[in-house]
């Protein structure tokens, strides 16, 4: 996925930062593949149900997003993070302070795999693990300012309104399918948190959004 970014919303003396965003890609990406050839790391961290609810092992809500399934998996979060997540940085750096987009982020996390916890806590064949939660977080939030900045989907270039659209469309009809290995309730309530987070921090936005649904310039 590729971003050609016309975020312009309330950010007029902002400075584009990515420190926030390269330092949680480069932390991602280094624990990850460590994780890779080390299993105990990955138990360690991977969220896995009984040990938060037997053990109290409360950080697995937010350190299974830094550990992935594999090189791909990883690759596809941390791209989409990297190409949202500089604008979305500036948004909330200008409104809640530097480490704004940080605090936004590991929300998303924990919100995210909140419910999957809740409904799998006693079960110990269940794990999660990946960032894709709070990377869904990032996109629909992103989306709320810019809906008709084009993204690039499988080389298929589109507005970002209907690629959320699609996304969430997708989402429900593979969790209520239960098909695949996926955790698409992740990814919705990682939607469903950013687009929350994002209007609490400035309610302004809806009527930035609606204003902007209602004049499509597709570029």
């Amino acid at each position: 996925m590729a971003l050609a970014p016309r975020c312009v919303f309330l950010l007029p003396d902002a400075e584009p930062s990515m420190l926030i965003t390269l330092l949680i890609i480069a932390i991602t990406c280094i624990v990850s593949f460590m994780a890779f050839n080390n299993s105990r790391l990955m138990n360690d961290l991977i969220l896995w149900p009984p040990a938060i609810t037997r053990q109290r092992e409360y950080h697995r809500l937010v350190t299974y997003g830094v550990v992935h399934a594999d090189a791909m998996h990883l690759l596809f979060n941390m791209v989409t993070l990297f190409f949202f997540g500089r604008a979305m940085e500036s948004f909330f750096a200008a409104r809640l302070g530097t480490l704004g987009f940080a605090l936004f982020y590991i929300g998303g996390l924990v919100v995210s795999i909140l419910p999957t916890y809740l409904k799998n806590r006693a079960n110990p064949n269940y794990r999660s693990l990946g960032a894709s939660g709070a990377v869904s977080a990032v996109l629909f939030s992103f989306v709320l300012l810019a809906p008709w900045s084009r993204i690039i989907v499988l080389v298929i270039p589109m507005p970002a309104i209907v690629y959320a659209v699609l996304y969430t469309g997708y989402s429900i009809y593979m969790d209520r399918s239960g098909q695949g290995n996926i955790n698409h309730s992740a990814h919705l309530w990682g939607a469903a948190y950013g687009v929350l987070f994002t209007l609490l921090v400035d309610p302004r936005v809806l009527g930035h959004f609606l204003n902007a649904l209602m004049q499509p310039t597709f570029r």
